[in-house]
């Protein structure tokens, strides 16, 4: 199979990431189809990232499991989700500067594309995907290593990281108070780059917060971010998403 040659000069060659990862492909076109987003055409990384994400969850869930041999399963899913998560993907993705390779449409590459989270981090594991197939998972495996390694090396506490509509729920269950409800109460912005904003409401009906996020998912969360901050008179946090 041929390599796919990236339609702009701009875009840096598949042979220069293989050489940072310090492999040697035997199909250097894995590698340049890990590289291509849907919006560049029907030959892209989808199927790549399929297998990807899987592999990405097995090494993790390995490596979990021997670093915290005495942790019980809900802890271990939560480090996992924290490490697998699309902002941690596309963290890892950036030390690798991985945009520069990417092979994006015209309105994926107008907009910013290969700076945006989702794409970087779907990239990432079409890339451990690549990899998987051309060298086997043992290799595939040793990028995962070196990879996470930092991460894995300070792992936070397991508690932290529950997610804030989680978080809400214990404490208003500590408190024998009712669930809150989440409604949608606004949206804006152009479909690749929409604003949510999500209200989060007591049973009073009196006490609400309000978040917003890219996602109907992170508005949720910052909603409830900002109702526990304010039933336990703790600073409201600020951010992207709130």
């Amino acid at each position: 199979m041929s390599v796919l040659k990236p339609a702009s000069s701009l875009v840096a060659p598949p042979e220069a990431l293989a050489a940072q990862l310090d492999i040697r492909f035997d199909d250097l076109s894995l590698l340049a189809m890990a590289l291509r987003h849907r919006s560049a055409g029907h030959r892209n990384n989808e199927r790549l990232e399929f297998l990807g994400d899987a592999i990405l969850n097995l090494v993790i869930s390995d490596r979990l499991y021997e670093l915290r041999p005495e942790a019980p399963e809900g802890e271990l899913s939560r480090w996992r989700a924290s490490l697998v998560r699309e902002e941690s993907l596309a963290k890892i993705a950036r030390s690798l500067n991985l945009g520069n390779y990417l092979v994006l449409g015209s309105g994926e590459l107008k907009s910013g594309g290969f700076r945006r989270d989702s794409i970087l981090a779907d990239a990432l594991e079409a890339m451990i995907g690549a990899v998987y197939l051309d060298q086997g998972f043992a290799v595939a495996k040793a990028v995962l290593d070196r990879l996470f390694d930092p991460l894995l090396a300070r792992l936070p506490d397991a508690a932290s990281l529950k997610d804030p509509k989680t978080r809400l729920q214990e404490w208003l269950q500590g408190a024998r108070r009712e669930l809150p409800s989440y409604e949608v109460t606004g949206t804006w912005g152009q479909a690749h780059q929409q604003v949510f904003e999500v209200t989060c409401r007591l049973s009073d009906q009196a006490t609400i917060s309000v978040g917003r996020g890219s996602s109907r998912r992170k508005a949720e969360q910052a909603a409830a971010e900002q109702m526990l901050a304010r039933l336990t008179d703790a600073p409201v946090p600020v951010g992207d998403e709130v």
